[in-house]
């Protein structure tokens, strides 16, 4: 409960000190807008988890290619899931948010204001709106996509059934899927309890799944194919690396 307090007697200033670093970077039109969009979150991320005390290992990180468009495609269980890669994942990044998200003061003001997108999965043509906004983003500036495709946090820490929405989006736009199994991050905290532990987290980018020669009528293998991947990387035993 110490370590909670903590946390929050931390987070909520420094969150609104890097949402308004962001927010007042749009409002005066900054030359180095995109740049403060970058650092930012990774500069508040990596805070995040060091106050938790939070240590991060990563796996495989070269697989992340600033110059082809991809789509992480990963596991979730805790909000340490986002700071994990947001504080790791190098380059310009998009995370894909659920609509519920919108409900954070000022938090979410900067979110928008970075071009970050808020998807709506139970309105059907607002969540098709969002996949083309996305796609277009990677036409334009090809970002890697942060997507979690079981929607929300598993209670459990099991897998939970994918939705498709990634999928489809890399399907439209040729962005290969790079599975990532996310670890250790339920023990920090996990979505039936507030408590904060500190820990570690590993974060295990595995190869990229190339999706060049799919098509749509391929959405469901591919689907199929990126869940055992993923089945696989959470498997392995971060203490035989």
């Amino acid at each position: 409960m110490i370590r909670l307090l903590l946390v929050i007697f931390i987070a909520v200033p420094v969150t609104a000190w890097y949402a308004w670093e962001v927010i007042w970077a749009v409002l005066r039109k900054a030359p180095n807008l995109s740049c403060v969009c970058y650092q930012a979150p990774r500069k508040w991320s990596r805070l995040m988890l060091w106050v938790a005390g939070v240590k991060v290992v990563v796996e495989n990180l070269g697989v992340i290619s600033e110059e082809t468009p991809q789509i992480i495609v990963a596991n979730h269980v805790s909000w340490y899931d986002v700071f994990a890669l947001a504080a790791n994942v190098p380059g310009e990044y998009l995370f894909v948010a659920k609509k519920e998200v919108k409900r954070f003061p000022i938090l979410a003001q900067a979110i928008t204001a970075c071009g970050h997108i808020y998807i709506d999965r139970r309105d059907h043509q607002s969540a098709l709106d969002s996949l083309e906004a996305i796609r277009k983003r990677l036409a334009q500036t090809n970002p890697t996509v942060i997507m979690f495709p079981e929607g929300t946090r598993s209670a459990t820490g099991e897998l939970q059934r994918f939705k498709k929405g990634a999928f489809v989006l890399a399907l439209q736009a040729q962005a290969d899927i790079v599975p990532v199994a996310i670890s250790g991050s339920g023990d920090i905290m996990n979505k039936s309890s507030m408590r904060i532990y500190p820990g570690t987290i590993t974060v295990r980018f595995g190869e990229p799944i190339p999706v060049d020669l799919l098509t749509t009528e391929n959405r469901d293998q591919l689907i199929r194919d990126t869940r055992e991947v993923l089945l696989d990387l959470l498997a392995v035993d971060p203490e035989s690396n």
